[in-house]
C-alpha cells in the first residue's frame, strides 16, 4: 500500500485521508486553507477536532450543544512553521464552529471519533507548548509538544518536529504498535511535511523487520504519510530545514511511549 498522499492545497477544506483509509482507524486528516476575509463553517459531530495553525491569523466562533458561543482570536500567528511556535484550537464533540481568516491562513485538520465528552473548546497558545531536544550527532532534532496526555483528549497526542539540514529524526527507528505499557503504546501516526526553502525534500521510511512492509517515500512540501504501524525513521536533504507535524492517535493510552528496532537501538548509547 502506498502510504504517501501528496497535496496541492486549494481554498477551503482539503481532504488528505478519512478514518478507515490507509489503515488508519482513529484519524481523519486534512488541511484548511482560507484566503483573507473568507470563512469556513463546520460541526464536529461525534468527533474531536484539533486545528494546528500552520501559518496566518484567524478568528473562530464556536458553540457547544446547549452552550454559549465563544470567540477565539489569533492575531499574532506565525507566518509559517519556521517563524515561530504554533497555536492549536481544540474542539470537543457536538460543537458548531466558524473559522474566519484574518489573513491568508492554513490550519492542519486533525479529527478523531470519540465516545465521550472531552476538554472544553480551548485555544492552545505558543507559550503552552513544550520544547524538547532529541538525539545527537546527525540525528539531533527538536520538537514542540502541542497536546499531550495531560490534556483531556480521548485519542490525540500532537506535536511538531524540526530537523536541521541533512539530519535524521525518528531514529533509532521506533514504533508504537502494541499496548504493552510502560514499554510501548499502540498509537497510529500521521506525518505532514514542509521545508525551508520550500522546494526541499526528505525521505520517509515505514518498515517491518520481516519485510512485510518496506516502504520509502521522497516527501516534499504538503505531502502526508499515514503510519498505521511499523518503524518510521525519516531524513531531510542537506541544505533544507525539514518540518513535520506529527499526530498520534490511540485508544488505550497516550504518550511518547515507543520501542526501538533492536537491530539499531545500540546507536542510542554509542559514543
Amino acid at each position: 500500500m502506498n502510504l504517501r498522499i501528496p497535496l496541492q492545497p486549494v481554498q477551503g477544506y482539503n481532504k488528505i485521508f478519512d478514518v478507515g483509509e490507509y489503515g488508519m482507524r482513529l484519524t481523519r486528516f486534512g488541511l484548511l486553507k482560507l484566503a483573507a476575509g473568507t470563512s469556513y463553517d463546520g460541526s464536529t459531530g461525534e468527533t474531536e477536532l484539533a486545528l494546528v495553525l500552520v501559518g496566518g491569523n484567524f478568528k473562530a466562533t464556536v458553540q457547544r450543544l446547549g452552550g454559549n458561543a465563544e470567540v477565539f482570536t489569533v492575531a499574532d500567528g506565525r507566518k509559517n512553521p519556521f517563524a515561530g511556535k504554533p497555536h492549536c484550537l481544540y474542539l470537543p464533540r457536538r460543537t458548531m464552529f466558524t473559522v474566519t481568516a484574518l489573513s491568508d491562513v492554513e490550519l492542519a485538520w486533525n479529527e478523531s471519533p470519540v465516545t465521550r465528552d472531552t476538554a472544553a473548546p480551548t485555544l492552545i497558545l505558543p507559550k503552552d507548548t513544550r520544547h524538547i531536544e532529541l538525539g545527537k550527532d546527525n540525528w539531533t532534532r527538536t520538537s514542540e509538544i502541542i497536546l499531550d496526555e495531560t490534556f483531556d483528549s480521548e485519542h490525540f497526542y500532537i506535536g511538531e518536529g524540526m530537523i536541521p539540514s541533512g539530519n535524521w529524526s525518528g531514529y533509532p527507528s521506533h514504533r508504537h504498535d502494541v499496548n504493552d505499557p510502560p514499554r510501548e503504546l499502540d498509537m497510529e501516526e500521521t506525518y505532514f511535511y514542509l521545508y525551508d526553502p520550500p522546494q526541499g525534500f526528505g525521505f520517509q521510511s515505514v518498515y517491518e523487520p520481516d519485510g512485510s512492509v518496506n516502504e520509502a517515500y521522497r516527501v516534499q512540501a504538503y505531502d502526508t504519510v499515514a503510519i498505521p504501524h511499523g518503524y518510521h525513521p525519516l531524513v531531510g536533504a542537506p541544505g533544507y530545514s525539514m518540518y513535520y507535524l506529527w499526530t498520534m492517535a490511540g485508544d488505550q493510552g497516550r504518550g511518547l511511549v515507543s520501542s526501538m528496532d533492536p537491530a539499531h537501538a545500540w546507536v542510542k548509547n554509542a559514543r
